[in-house]
């Protein structure tokens, strides 16, 4: 089965236009090194919460959306062979970041079900 990765962090409402080309420009980039699906998506509905909620995840701010997103590869092992060309890619270096990395949750998953 395919492998996710996942991550959800904030982004200030400011640079929704920047995430938007920054994930452009970065899932380009991502398809080159096998990528076989981009998701990005900005927060519309996405309420605060007491104990745990992703605003809470990402130590979200008043001018901040959380956004959520996830790449799809054909197996780990692409995706891990791809993510260190990725990490050595002086394109990737050179995007500029529209929000805080430090607050991201970025993890991988075992893809074990599809409806």
């Amino acid at each position: 089965m395919n492998y996710i990765d996942c991550f959800v962090a904030a982004v200030p409402r400011a640079n929704r236009d920047a995430f938007i080309a920054h994930a452009k420009e970065a899932g380009a980039i991502f398809r080159e090194y096998g990528a076989l699906r981009i998701v990005d998506c900005w927060g519309d509905d996405v309420p605060p919460g007491k104990v745990t909620s992703f605003p809470l995840a990402v130590q979200s701010k008043d001018d901040e959306d959380v956004i959520v997103g996830w790449v799809e590869w054909p197996s780990k092992a692409v995706r891990d062979e791809a993510n260190a060309k990725l990490m050595q890619d002086p394109r990737m270096q050179a995007l500029p970041m529209p929000f805080d990395g430090k607050r991201a949750l970025i993890g991988g998953f075992a893809k074990i079900q599809e409806n």
